[in-house]
């Protein structure tokens, strides 16, 4: 899809893969209308959120578990218009929000050593002391890449 992006970035992009959920149902069951000007306070998505992984994902295997709760803090999705064509394309959707929108959380490229990207912020719940599962893992996948790169 040549010229795909956000909306966040190009209001007129042909190809909006990237975008602001038009309504979005709070977590009092009230309807919140959103656009580019909304108010930003009151149209993110907030807080920690359920996600489903997809069993044998990279994001399985990491967290060692089917669904976890992560911290976000955005108004912008990926646009379930565009998951299939995406999907077809080579993009593992690996992660999907537990509520009935289905909304992308992670997403993988296969047979590929770490393409791991998501749409919470890992950073909000790792410390020093106690580094985020995903940032864990992605440094043991640099250190085993550095050491295959070295022959040992």
């Amino acid at each position: 899809m040549q010229g795909a992006n956000s909306t966040e970035f190009d209001l007129d992009t042909d190809y909006p893969v990237v975008a602001l959920i038009d309504e979005w149902v709070n977590h009092d069951g009230k309807v919140e209308t959103r656009d580019e000007n909304s108010n930003l306070g009151g149209t993110m998505r907030l807080g920690g959120q359920e996600c489903e992984l997809v069993p044998g994902s990279l994001a399985a295997q990491v967290y060692g578990k089917a669904s976890i709760t992560e911290r976000h803090r955005h108004r912008y999705e990926v646009n379930n218009y565009y998951v299939p064509r995406t999907e077809a394309a080579g993009l593992t959707i690996s992660g999907r929000s537990a509520g009935h929108e289905k909304l992308v959380e992670t997403v993988e490229l296969k047979n590929h050593r770490w393409f791991f990207a998501c749409q919470f912020h890992p950073e909000f719940t790792s410390t020093p002391r106690n580094g985020h599962p995903l940032f864990k893992a992605y440094v043991q996948a640099a250190l085993a890449y550095k050491a295959d790169k070295q022959g040992k």
